[in-house]
């Protein structure tokens, strides 16, 4: 079996540690032992600081820290919050252009995507990673808007930098859980497309839980998703391949559109990227699901 070309982060725990995780880096949770003997009234004071340092974001004007984290639950996630080393070219990119091209996902609005994509039909992407692809299909069909979700910060940094470079208006950055700006934050049958590439595959049968293609993530795509709209899957890890194949085909509201109800050939929009052909050298096989919404 080969390794996933997006290996997963360090296992997390339970979801108290997967809150923990969100924290920016250098302000680390402070411990119990830290406030001992301190009285009551200090010790909340020096709780309160810390927990707003959390929630602060690291750069002025940039994504949060946990946009959601004050007023959704905090249910098992599909992803695990990475705050790795931001270059400086990133950080430029997030301090200048989050205003304009980033959002907060903090399930407390509802967005116009016709408003904020001036009216170009919307595809969402969940999990971007460094944001060379997303940018490739930018570039190609400019008369698409790209609403790109992830919570890896030096990726946002990235891509923000990439469609600046290249010119492109038609993309946008959402920071957060792509679960509540589904739930929360977008009107029913608005979106024209869906991609989940490579998503962490959750490897271990403990944590089969976390994966994000599930029925009911179905469900919750198929009311968003305008009739006709193809939700595109891929991935380079066996067992998950098979597993989104049966929960898709299972489905109600989605039809393979695969003519022998299988995988699909990797289409030509969806951008061969650098980390996916070293994965093919090693002998990798990536599996591709398009299906539309019934």
């Amino acid at each position: 079996m080969s390794e996933p070309l997006n290996p997963s982060p360090a296992t997390p725990g339970d979801a108290a540690a997967e809150t923990d995780s969100t924290l920016p880096t250098g302000t680390p949770p402070t411990p119990p032992h830290a406030t001992a003997g301190i009285p009551d009234e200090l010790r909340a004071a020096a709780l309160d600081r810390a927990r707003r340092l959390r929630q602060e974001p690291r750069f002025p004007g940039g994504p949060a820290a946990d946009p959601a984290g004050s007023h959704h639950e905090r249910r098992i996630r599909s992803f695990q919050p990475r705050r790795s080393r931001v270059t400086p070219g990133q950080q430029d990119a997030l301090e200048r252009l989050w205003p304009k091209w980033g959002l907060d996902i903090d399930g407390l609005r509802v967005i116009d995507l016709p408003e904020l994509f001036d009216g170009l039909p919307v595809v969402l992407e969940i999990g971007f990673g460094m944001g060379e692809a997303t940018a490739q299909m930018g570039a190609d069909n400019p008369g698409t808007g790209i609403l790109a979700v992830d919570v890896h910060t030096p990726g946002q940094g990235n891509l923000l930098g990439l469609a600046d470079r290249n010119g492109l208006s038609n993309i946008r950055v959402a920071n957060g859980d792509a679960i509540i700006l589904l739930r929360e934050m977008l009107e029913p049958d608005t979106l024209d497309g869906l991609r989940v590439y490579f998503p962490d595959p959750w490897p271990k049968s403990r944590h089969h839980k976390r994966r994000l293609i599930q029925p009911e993530f179905l469900d919750l795509a198929a009311q968003r998703l305008r009739p006709g709209a193809v939700l595109h899957c891929a991935t380079d890890w066996e067992p998950y391949a098979e597993q989104m194949l049966e929960v898709l085909t299972a489905h109600p509201r989605f039809e393979n559109t695969a003519a022998d109800g299988g995988y699909a050939p990797r289409p030509a929009f969806r951008p061969l990227t650098r980390f996916e052909g070293q994965g093919l050298d090693k002998g990798h096989v990536v599996h591709d699901l398009l299906f539309a919404r019934c």
